[in-house]
């Protein structure tokens, strides 16, 4: 009875270019991630590529995740909304404008109510950066031959009221937000001015901006470091391919066609 031939283990058998190039990606996306560092993907990088079985592949990438799996789900928002922008002491419940101009932005904390008048004059409101005393906040606005503009963040719910009497009063905003956002009430009038209303996204901090500029910058190295790798690899196979046509030549001029 003749022996069934023993089936080879996956982790001794040889890893291919392609291989070697999926596990090289896993790295690059982590470290554009942020999970490894420039000096520390060039060490693994340079194992993978030394790398000749599946079993000295699977431990580089060991301790990091799957590209495309799903990331540790967020926490939810609790009742009482984000601690973080929800709660505490109103910077100001009203701001007044005649003839002149006021401001309410950057980090101040909106009170449950608050009042806002332009009486030939101008006012400005931005929430992008504030924090809301309450989830749901209540904003009245009136001008008369002035303006107000009022900035909302995008993933507010916003519910405009207002009504403008040979002027105008923006319900273009109008809508539902982002689950955990804040919902703004918008009431007043305009009389001969205009109240506008507007969803914008909010500002990068400083340090948003220099962790994007930290990125592009791992980016465009990771990017260097993929160039230098592939054309390490045409170099592999152009000697492969000289290496062959070496040893077909030989064998051609030691095994002559006897044919001719």
């Amino acid at each position: 009875m003749s022996s069934q031939p023993a089936v080879p283990d996956k982790a001794s058998m040889r890893a291919s270019d392609a291989d070697r190039e999926r596990v090289a990606e896993v790295l690059r996306e982590a470290a554009g991630d942020g999970r490894l560092s420039m000096e520390e993907l060039d060490e693994r990088l340079e194992a993978v590529y030394a790398a000749k079985t599946y079993a000295e592949l699977e431990p580089i990438t060991r301790d990091l995740p799957t590209p495309g799996t799903p990331n540790a789900p967020a926490p939810a928002v609790p009742p009482g909304g984000d601690p973080a922008r929800f709660g505490g002491v109103p910077t100001s419940h009203t701001a007044i404008a005649i003839m002149g101009g006021f401001s309410r932005k950057g980090d101040w904390v909106v009170p449950k109510q608050f009042t806002a008048v332009a009486v030939m004059g101008g006012g400005e409101i931005d929430l992008r950066e504030a924090r809301f005393a309450e989830p749901e906040v209540t904003i009245n606005a009136v001008t008369l031959m002035g303006g107000i503009e009022i900035t909302v963040p995008e993933d507010a719910t916003v519910r405009v009221n207002g009504i403008g009497l040979m002027g105008g009063f923006d319900h273009g905003s109008s809508g539902t937000g982002a689950p955990g956002g804040p919902t703004i009430v918008i009431n007043g009038v305009a009389i001969m001015g205009g109240v506008d209303v507007r969803r914008r996204p909010p500002k990068k901090s400083k340090r948003d901006a220099e962790l994007d500029a930290g990125r592009d910058y791992r980016q465009e190295r990771l990017e260097a470091r993929r160039e230098r790798h592939d054309a390490r690899r045409e170099y592999r196979h152009e000697r492969l391919e000289a290496r062959r046509d070496y040893i077909r030549d030989r064998r051609d001029s030691r095994y002559p066609d006897e044919s001719d």
